[in-house]
């Protein structure tokens, strides 16, 4: 996947470009970029069919859900819904001169082609920058900077043929048992989620999924459901005539003050705001 068809919002800074990308259900082709490409599921899940350098995946794509699209691969997307991925796309030349810094041959790394992978510290990345694109580049500068040669060091340093992986974490779901829990977070945030419902999804007990999660996660399941569900709601009072009170209940919120507290604690602005914002 790259910042091509279905471009919702694109911030173009210096080596790095961010963007919102959403592919239709069916199949759409991207032919082969010279940029290393990274692509982050945004929202619901979709059980999607992906190839690309030869290999192929099967595979529901859950919010979080990461692709690594190695220079110059040409990829084939076949969701059996409406896609949504926030994607980062990469100069060659940061990432030259990255590796150049951590002193190995930028014509001998080779970035590895990755399907549906979970790491958390591209995720925080990906998430920072998309905050800064949405905002207008608040950082400037000197903070996209930082974003960007982070991103490539972290690339070569654990995906790409230095193979300079991290064993497994204790106490850390399994990929399959991760990807479980998020996929029924996703299809179930309109509804009243309980811990005991998370936990049988997990196979685990509740005490037990609530050390595992936000040890797999870096933060507690109830804040994450929350963080989902702000997410959702502001989507929708953004693509939407849904009013406030009834965004509220199908994001899972007891009412419409509930999501204005919450959105303005994680977000900085109210429901309202975004209505505002919309109809100027």
């Amino acid at each position: 996947m790259s910042a091509q068809p279905g471009v919702t919002r694109i911030g173009q800074q210096e080596q790095i470009a961010v963007a919102v990308v959403t592919d239709p259900r069916g199949r759409t082709e991207y032919p082969a970029s010279p940029k290393l490409n990274v692509a982050i599921h945004l929202g619901r899940s979709v059980y999607m069919a992906c190839s690309r350098g030869g290999d192929k995946h099967r595979g529901l794509g859950v919010h979080g859900d990461i692709d690594i699209i190695p220079p110059w691969t040409a990829s084939v997307w076949e969701p059996d819904d409406v896609d949504t991925a926030l994607v980062v796309s990469v100069d060659l030349s940061l990432v030259e001169a990255v590796a150049e810094d951590l002193g190995v041959y930028p014509d001998r790394v080779e970035i590895r082609n990755r399907f549906q992978i979970r790491d958390p510290q591209i995720e925080n990345i990906g998430w920072a920058m998309k905050a800064e694109m949405e905002t207008g580049y608040p950082g400037g500068r000197v903070f996209r900077d930082s974003l960007g040669t982070a991103l490539a060091a972290y690339l070569l340093e654990r995906h790409s043929s230095l193979g300079r992986v991290p064993p497994a974490a204790n106490g850390s779901f399994a990929a399959h048992q991760l990807k479980k829990i998020l996929a029924f977070i996703e299809e179930n945030l309109d509804k009243n989620l309980s811990l005991t419902a998370i936990a049988l999804v997990a196979g685990v007990s509740p005490s037990s999924c609530k050390l595992i999660f936000r040890g797999t996660m870096g933060l507690p399941l109830h804040q994450y459901v929350v963080q989902r569900r702000v997410e959702r709601a502001r989507i929708l009072l953004t693509e939407s005539e849904l009013a406030i009170s009834e965004v509220a209940l199908q994001t899972g919120f007891a009412h419409q003050s509930h999501l204005a507290r919450h959105m303005k604690r994680m977000l900085g602005y109210t429901p309202a705001a975004v209505k505002r914002e919309i109809h100027k």
